[in-house]
C-alpha cells in the first residue's frame, strides 16, 4: 500500500512538471487580474495655454493597456478600449456640464474588455485632446488614473494667417536674384522680382501664424555674393537651410518659362526618394490648384540642386509660366501674388498638421 502511495505521489509530481513545461501552461495556471475602475473625477484646467476639461478615471492597479481611436462616422466621439478591465461601481452613463464634452459612457463589451466613449461638443481633432496615465497620488487621495484632457479648439486663424505652423521653422527660397534675373516675360517682368514678392508674402503669413521663417534672400541680391558662379549660388541657398539646426522644410519658389508662349500652368517638384518631400510637393500642388485654377502639370521628381542638396523635406514650385502673356500679368499682380502666397502657406500648414 505504501509503495502504491509513493508511486502515485511521484506520478503526480512528474505530471505537474510536464504540465509546467508545456507552452503557456504557467500562464494558464495564473489567473489574469482585472483592473477595476473605482474613481471618476472631472475638473476645469489649462493645458498648453488653452482651457481644458480633465477627465480622470481611476483604477486599483497600474500598467493599464489601452487604445485610443475615433470613428469616421461619429466625428464627435473619442473611443478608449481598455484590456483586462471591468467597470466596477462606475455609472454606465455620466452627463457632463461642460462646453467641451457632453457625455461619458462606460461599458464592459466582453469579459476583460471595457470601453469608454466620450462625446465631444465639436469634431474630434488630434490636437484637441491628450490621453495618458498617472500614478497613484496618496496625498491627494487619488488612485492610479487614466486621464483624458479635452482642449478648447483653437480659434479660426486671423485673416492673413494659417493654423498648425506655430513653433515650426520653414526655409523659403526666392529663386534667382541679384545678377541672375531668371526668366523674363514678354513685357519685361523678371522672375527674380516675382519670386521675391511671393516669398516675402509667404514669410509674412507664416510669421503672423507663429512660425519662424528663414529666408535665403530678402532683397534683390546674389545669396553667395556678387558675380558668384551658379554652383556657388545654389550651394549658398542650401547652406542657409542646412546650417540652421531647427529648419524643418525647404520651399523654393520659381516661375516657369518656355520658348512657345502658349505653354502654361503650374507644377511642383520633389527629389526622388524623399517620401516627406513628395508629400510636401503634393500638398503645395493641391493648394495652388485649388486657389489659382491654372492648368495643373502635376507633381514631378527632378534633380534640381536645391531640393537634392538640402537636408530636410524640400519642394520646388513653378508658380506659372512667365513666358505666357496672360500668366505673366497674373504673376506681376499684387493681389494674385497674395493668393499664391496663401496657397503656399496653407500647404505648409497642412504638412505640419499631418506630420
Amino acid at each position: 500500500m505504501n509503495t502504491l502511495f509513493r508511486w502515485a505521489s511521484w506520478a503526480g509530481i512528474v505530471l505537474l512538471a510536464v504540465m509546467m513545461l508545456l507552452p503557456g501552461a504557467a500562464e494558464a495556471a495564473r489567473p489574469v487580474q482585472d483592473h477595476e475602475l473605482n474613481y471618476f473625477q472631472t475638473s476645469e484646467t489649462t493645458v498648453d495655454g488653452r482651457k481644458a476639461l480633465r477627465i480622470e478615471i481611476g483604477m486599483d492597479r497600474d500598467k493599464l493597456e489601452y487604445k485610443v481611436s475615433t470613428r469616421p462616422y461619429l466625428t464627435k466621439q473619442l473611443v478608449i478600449d481598455m484590456e483586462n478591465t471591468m467597470p466596477g461601481e462606475l455609472r454606465k452613463t455620466i452627463k457632463m456640464k461642460s462646453s467641451l464634452a457632453s457625455r461619458v459612457r462606460i461599458a464592459e463589451l466582453q469579459r476583460n474588455h471595457t470601453q469608454v466613449r466620450i462625446d465631444f461638443t465639436s469634431d474630434v481633432q488630434a490636437e484637441n485632446y491628450k490621453v495618458y496615465t498617472l500614478d497613484r497620488d496618496r496625498k491627494a487621495k487619488k488612485p492610479y488614473r487614466l486621464v483624458i484632457d479635452i482642449l478648447e479648439p483653437e480659434g479660426e486663424p486671423a485673416a492673413g494667417s494659417v493654423g498648425g505652423v506655430k513653433g515650426h521653422t520653414v526655409v523659403i527660397d526666392a529663386g534667382h536674384g541679384g545678377s541672375d534675373s531668371g526668366a523674363v516675360g514678354p513685357t519685361g517682368v523678371a522672375e527674380k522680382t516675382v519670386t521675391l514678392a511671393v516669398a516675402k508674402k509667404v514669410q509674412a503669413i507664416l510669421q503672423n501664424s507663429g512660425a519662424r521663417v528663414v529666408m535665403t534672400r530678402t532683397k534683390d541680391v546674389d545669396v553667395y555674393g556678387p558675380n558668384s558662379t551658379a554652383a556657388q549660388e545654389l550651394q549658398a541657398r542650401c547652406n542657409v537651410a542646412n546650417f540652421d539646426p531647427s529648419a524643418e522644410i525647404f520651399v523654393s519658389i520659381h516661375c516657369n518659362s518656355f520658348s512657345n508662349p502658349s505653354a502654361n500652368g503650374m507644377e511642383t517638384y520633389h527629389y526622388a526618394g524623399s517620401r516627406q518631400g513628395k508629400r510636401l510637393a503634393a500638398l503645395l500642388n493641391e493648394e495652388l490648384d485649388k486657389e489659382m485654377g491654372l492648368f495643373n502639370r502635376g507633381v514631378k521628381t527632378a534633380n534640381f540642386y536645391v531640393i537634392k542638396h538640402t537636408n530636410m523635406p524640400s519642394s520646388l514650385i513653378e508658380l506659372a509660366f512667365i513666358s505666357n502673356y496672360r500668366e505673366e500679368r497674373l504673376l506681376s499682380s499684387g493681389s494674385q501674388q497674395q493668393k499664391l502666397a496663401m496657397a503656399v502657406a496653407r500647404a505648409i500648414s497642412r504638412y505640419f498638421r499631418s506630420v
